[in-house]
């Protein structure tokens, strides 16, 4: 277990402390809910960064990292649809997206797979992030200029989902036996 498997561990140990945060929390914008996303979404910038540079790449980091992404990012959009500021379409397409990618690595898995994420998704995760993360701070900096930042960001991150989803399938239809 090293360090990198570490804080992938940790940020899924954070979930329910943000779930708690967020519920309890009852200012706008909600800081401390916001500051435990943002330590838990940095953990994902850290593990990756730390497990190339010492080369500690694993099959653990390489299938528990996108899933502690999408627990951090599926209850993340819950609590934030449900709370008014993310439109159901976007919680669904979301959702989907990782529900089907999740169903996608299983069936790899069970083939003796392990896939990565690609930079598809890597580039969506951070515009998500980037989205919760304004979301919960209700959009501070761009906010009084009138410019919607957080709801752009969030509307980014689902077309980037849809993008992400069909290039991850494409490039990867091994796992039906198919050929790219």
């Amino acid at each position: 277990m090293n360090l990198a498997n570490k804080a992938t561990i940790l940020r899924m140990i954070l979930v329910p402390v943000f779930v708690a945060c967020f519920f309890f929390e009852k200012s706008s914008p909600q800081i401390i809910t916001a500051v435990v996303f943002i330590i838990a979404a940095l953990t994902d910038t850290f593990d990756g960064w730390y497990a190339r540079k010492y080369h500690l790449v694993s099959d653990f980091g390489k299938l528990m990292d996108p899933m502690a992404d999408k627990l951090l990012n599926c209850t993340a959009v819950i609590l934030l649809q449900a709370a008014g500021k993310i439109h159901p379409i976007l919680t669904v397409i979301i959702i989907a997206r990782e529900i089907i990618i999740s169903a996608f690595r299983l069936s790899a898995v069970e083939k003796g797979i392990v896939i990565a994420a690609g930079m598809a998704g890597k580039i969506k995760t951070v515009v998500q992030m980037l989205a919760i993360g304004s979301l919960l701070l209700d959009n501070p900096i761009f906010g009084r200029f009138g410019v919607p930042m957080d709801q752009i960001l969030i509307w980014a991150s689902g077309v980037l989902s849809i993008i992400s989803l069909v290039g991850y399938i494409r490039n990867n239809l091994q796992v039906f036996g198919e050929t790219k």
